[in-house]
């Protein structure tokens, strides 16, 4: 009977700290996304679709990195695209 308190008490421990160390941090990504979505990629009038570095423009075109189309921001936004 005394082993199998021992055991169980040592079970409940590991299981404890399993919880506590496998906490969901999802607040931390959250706010370093939101940082990271301050650039030109995001903010310009065209960007390009995949948010390559440096990327938005005032006009049509093509993405500098990527060479994929520059589509307007609205549009992009409004089709449920979204970066929160």
């Amino acid at each position: 009977m005394k082993k199998f308190r021992t055991i169980l008490g040592a079970m409940l421990v590991i299981a404890s700290i399993a919880m506590v160390s496998c906490k969901d941090n999802k607040k931390e990504v959250i706010t370093e996304t939101n940082a990271e979505n301050q650039g030109k990629e995001y903010t310009s009038a065209y960007v390009c679709p995949m948010h390559c570095e440096d990327s938005g423009s005032d006009k049509e075109g093509k993405c500098g990195t990527c060479g994929m189309t520059l589509v307007k921001n609205e549009d992009h936004k409004s089709n449920g695209h979204k970066h929160e």
